[in-house]
């Protein structure tokens, strides 16, 4: 996938074909660089098993194998200058599209696996273990946001045998306006930004313990998020969150609204968001009450 990143990263700059509003490249590079972290990142999470590592490998191994299958679909839907997703152009085009479909939920169901087994596994550290739970959780269901593409548009279904069947973008057609390098729609909704941020929760949720943990070691006054205690706590405040946005963002795309023109309601619950998150971080950065004395605990008991 890293080569794939940068064949297509040459590809974007000298092939001038333009494909649904972007340059023909633009998809493979996305993906590749998408795979690259998705890849890294499960790995990772597979060598903190202490159980289950062969089951482990077999997902890992599907989960690997399924998305080298997609990518090179893709690479050659790039080569015949038409679309991968949603083409029910030819035979040949809804084969490729089909293929895709089962590819991807092989995929998700391998990561489906592997998060059951991060769920079972008995992972020393609480506030890592739950960190890894919680985003593998996310991410599942960023990725089923794929799903949601498939479905016709009511102007698909308008036409008899419409050549694309699903889109990515919500109450506009795909290849209008769009935001540079994303490629998101401007215009309208676009259900790939709640896609890439569920699942990139997988990713997120254990770069900011990690950045909390050597924080403790290096700031002195923030030495507090030494406790395992506090730090878990700010886990589960962070993964409520982000699980919160990523529903907002989803719930913004289905209703037809660009990521940068939200309404009210948008506005409100971005907003709820953000007090209940930080006053919950807030209480989550309380020291710990310390237990109390055997001979206190004997006397409350009586």
């Amino acid at each position: 996938m890293g080569v794939l990143a940068l064949v297509s990263a040459v590809g974007v700059f000298v092939d001038d074909r333009i494909l649904v509003g972007v340059p023909i490249w633009t998809k493979p590079f996305k993906f590749s660089v998408s795979f690259v972290a998705y890849g890294l990142t499960m790995a990772w999470m597979l060598s903190l098993l202490p159980r289950g590592r062969r089951a482990g490998w077999w997902a890992g191994t599907a989960l690997t194998v399924t998305s080298t299958i997609e990518m090179v679909l893709i690479v050659l839907q790039v080569i015949r200058g038409t679309q991968s997703h949603f083409n029910q152009t030819t035979p040949f085009d809804a084969t490729v599209f089909s293929i895709m479909g089962a590819t991807v939920a092989v995929l998700w169901l391998s990561a489906l696996v592997i998060a059951v087994l991060l769920l079972r596994a008995r992972i020393l550290d609480r506030a890592m273990a739950w960190a890894v739970r919680l985003s593998s959780l996310i991410a599942l269901a960023g990725a089923a946001v794929g799903f949601l593409m498939v479905r016709p548009t009511p102007e698909q279904l308008a036409v008899d045998d419409s050549p694309i069947i699903g889109a990515h973008s919500v109450g506009v057609p795909d290849g209008g306006p769009s935001m540079p390098v994303t490629g998101w729609a401007t215009t309208g909704g676009d259900l790939r930004i709640a896609h890439f941020f569920g699942m990139h929760a997988l990713q997120l949720l254990p770069l900011l313990l990690i950045a909390l943990t050597a924080l403790a070691t290096r700031v002195p006054a923030l030495a507090r998020l030494a406790d395992e205690r506090i730090r878990l706590r700010l886990v589960v405040t962070a993964s409520a969150a982000y699980a919160a946005t990523f529903v907002l963002l989803a719930w913004q795309a289905l209703r037809g609204q660009a990521l940068f023109a939200p309404d009210g309601a948008t506005l409100a619950a971005a907003g709820a968001i953000v007090l209940v998150g930080g006053a919950a971080a807030a209480l989550s950065l309380r020291t710990a009450t310390t237990s109390p004395s055997p001979a206190r605990t004997e006397e409350f008991a009586t």
